[in-house]
């Protein structure tokens, strides 16, 4: 990414910070002050300036349009973050009235009841209609909206141009040609890893699970029930786990990575190719690869088709106990509209949510390209449920891989246990 923080946040390390632990004392504010100051939190990124040059001339506009306001932005540290907002949450006189989270965060907040429903804002904002329907379902919990989507990131095929060359390889059009393409760089050049993959690289992994049909789990009525232990589900599975050996990636190196660690090996050219998100550009630019690869959409199980992503990336939401309700939902959507969008991607590379606006970022940088068409052919979230944050903390996922890929478990026997936690803490979250 410019490796944005967040963007990573979306995708393997969002897991490690799980939401705020459930609080009794939050109640929604009955003021909706129309001057005074707006706190807002945003995530501190590692160059954090250009973010910051963006957000000042939002708020300089915002201040000037609303007198008598003022808008106080504080960059949070993204890794204290759920301690933040658990002190904001039980302490609503310390709390901001606006706040960027991660998209996976959104339910588990909901449960808590820290955000305001803006369902009905969102529906009357003119811009709401262009957003990308993964980044809405991303601000929507039981049909209630509660947020805006701030960006949205996405994973597809990077490989090795030069190696493709030399090999007289082609980018593979299929999930099977994927792993006979993968088998075939590794045979031909033991050094390097074919398609590099990882135990703990749970969003790496979703699209074999989902471009076989397959899904996490299925709705059932207000709660879920897993799916992972479907024949669908299982299928994806056994061919993610199936690249774990001497033949592409051996598992006593790959069971562990995660998808910090597939980059970092593609970036420094031990790997033909590697599944990486529209945030690793610049890392992988800053590599050995340097002018040596390319990104194609990463392909789905029939020729030509794509594999579903997740769709990572952030929202940022107003907080049930602010006191300046209108103007803090009016300063959320300045925040994330189209103007907004295309400033932050000019500045940090962040995908906008809006497809007229991605489709312009496209047309100025061919590097976006492969990834607007994968959030173009259909993209997945992770389940609108506060039971995420604990299926993801408990890494029930890596575990299934890895139980599988080390030999100990048989894929349906790994993908049953899995299931069972995961309905657990479905249950356990109401």
């Amino acid at each position: 990414m410019k490796l944005p923080v967040p963007a990573l946040l979306a995708g393997a390390l969002f897991l490690a910070a799980a939401c705020a632990p459930q609080t009794s004392s939050n109640s929604a504010s009955d003021k909706d002050d129309k001057s005074g100051t707006l706190r807002v939190w945003l995530f501190q990124e590692v160059g954090n300036d250009p973010k910051q040059k963006v957000v000042d001339s939002v708020v300089a506009a915002f201040e000037k349009a609303h007198d008598g306001t003022k808008v106080d932005v504080e960059y949070i540290p993204v890794d204290t973050r759920a301690q933040r907002v658990k002190a904001a949450f039980n302490d609503p006189a310390s709390a901001p009235d606006v706040m960027e989270y991660g998209n996976t965060d959104t339910a588990g907040y909901v449960h808590d009841g820290g955000l305001l429903d803006v369902t009905k804002d969102f529906g009357a904002w003119s811009e709401a209609k262009d957003t990308d329907p993964t980044a809405r379902q991303s601000v929507t919990v039981a049909s209630k909206v509660y947020g805006a989507p701030f960006y949205v990131g996405v994973r597809a095929l990077y490989y090795r141009t030069d190696v493709f060359k030399d090999l007289g390889l082609k980018p593979p059009t299929t999930m099977a040609e994927l792993a006979s393409t993968a088998r075939a760089v590794r045979k031909a050049r033991p050094d390097l890893y074919g398609l590099v993959v990882g135990g703990a690289y749970t969003y790496g992994a979703m699209p074999f699970i989902w471009a076989d049909g397959g899904e996490l789990a299925a709705a059932d009525g207000g709660s879920y029930t897993s799916a992972i232990d479907s024949a669908a589900a299982q299928k994806g599975i056994k061919a993610y786990t199936s690249l774990f050996g001497d033949d592409n990636c051996p598992a006593a190196k790959c069971a562990g990575f995660g998808g910090n660690d597939t980059v970092t090996a593609f970036a420094a050219g031990k790997a033909g190719m590697a599944i990486g998100g529209d945030f690793s550009h610049a890392a992988v630019e800053a590599g050995s690869v340097k002018g040596k690869y390319a990104v194609v959409p990463l392909p789905g199980a029939t020729a030509g088709s794509i594999a579903p992503a997740f769709a990572g990336g952030n929202n940022i939401g107003v907080l049930k106990s602010t006191t300046h309700r209108t103007l803090a939902v009016q300063l959320m959507e300045e925040l994330t509209s189209k103007k907004t969008q295309a400033a932050m991607f000019d500045a940090m590379g962040f995908l906008p949510t809006f497809k007229d606006v991605r489709d312009q970022a496209a047309a100025k940088e061919p590097f976006v390209k492969p990834f607007v068409a994968t959030l173009a052919a259909g993209t997945k979230f992770v389940p609108a449920s506060a039971g995420w944050s604990q299926i993801d903390s408990s890494l029930v996922l890596p575990t299934m891989f890895q139980e599988v890929i080390s030999g100990k478990k048989s894929v349906a026997a790994a993908s049953g246990e899995a299931a069972k936690k995961m309905d657990s803490a479905f249950g356990s979250a109401g």
